[in-house]
């Protein structure tokens, strides 16, 4: 193995993960490469403990709980090195991955963004495109990947992907107005935008949990996590369409699932669901706040009961 891997740095934001979890996900990182961890509350309860046995992990607590992009924006001001691995904390690497990941950590490799793909199967998609040809074109296995396992794509999944920070002004990477959700999807859009290259690679293989990441693996705040999950979708799914393509795409493009979210929330009160009616409330509040332009601001509370 070369020493590239001494151009590359982890970044890994948690919040109140579970330290098993993220044992496991530090345990499938090549020790010599840099991480950081980006603790978004004002204490890492384990941070010694991690730090003695990780020689090579840094854990930095941003204060407050900042969501996923200022949280990965947080941990890029402080890197040094040309490329960084966007990474949560419930992915595991594959043995292959960072003796593969070489391959791209030089300049011969024109990208922006190189995206991972997972080891097994799984139901959500790694890469994929806006346009609906070219999406179809990647279902007939029409577009192949080239001689570095790389192919185009207009965006890839956010949980592991490799920035490469010359291509990029600012380290403020992501749109902080994002708390959680659609993130990814805005960057690779701008990116498309400026003429910068998305790619997927077959041969950075991942193993990722899924919604493991943050306190939601504590079963007595799992109802809290769930409500942060649905309002922020709806709040970042019209807000990436507004900004993209326009107010009235994005009404059109989720007046549907404003509309079934009102009549589930009536359904779900006439037959006393509580928990049922609960995720439609805050599927409706979060869309309606980004329809009337107000910012992200929902956090765990009880409110959506």
């Amino acid at each position: 193995m070369n020493n590239s891997l001494s151009e590359l740095t982890v970044i890994v934001v948690t919040f109140k993960t579970d330290v098993t979890l993220l044992r496991n996900c530090l345990n499938s990182i090549d020790l010599r490469v840099k991480v950081i961890i980006v603790e978004n509350s004002k204490n890492f309860v384990n941070k010694n403990e991690i730090e003695n046995q990780y020689k090579n992990v840094k854990i930095l607590c941003s204060g407050s709980n900042l969501g996923y992009g200022s949280g990965n924006n947080f941990g890029l001001k402080l890197v040094d090195t040309n490329y960084a691995l966007i990474s949560n904390p419930d992915v595991i690497y594959d043995k292959s991955f960072f003796e593969n990941i070489n391959f791209y950590l030089n300049e011969k490799i024109n990208f922006s963004i190189i995206g991972t793909q997972y080891k097994n199967k799984s139901i959500f998609a790694s890469h994929g495109f806006f346009d609906k040809k070219n999406k179809t074109d990647l279902d007939n296995n029409v577009l192949d990947y080239n001689e570095h396992n790389l192919k185009k794509c207009d965006w890839v999944v956010g949980c592991s992907m490799l920035l490469n920070l010359n291509f990029f002004k600012t380290k403020n990477i992501f749109d902080e107005n994002f708390f959680l959700y659609f993130e990814e999807f805005d960057l690779c859009k701008q990116i498309l935008n400026l003429n910068g290259n998305v790619f997927t690679s077959k041969i950075l293989l991942i193993d990722h949990l899924a919604f493991k990441g943050s306190f939601s693996t504590n079963e007595n705040l799992k109802s809290d996590a769930d409500k942060l999950r649905e309002w922020h979708w709806m709040w970042s799914t019209f807000y990436f369409y507004k900004k993209n393509y326009g107010y009235l795409n994005a009404l059109k493009k989720t007046i549907g699932k404003l509309i079934r979210s009102l009549f589930k929330i009536i359904f779900y009160s006439l037959i006393f669901k509580k928990k049922e009616r609960s995720k439609y409330v805050c599927r409706f509040m979060g869309l309606i706040n980004s329809i009337l332009g107000k910012k992200s601001f929902y956090r765990v509370d009880s409110k959506y009961q």
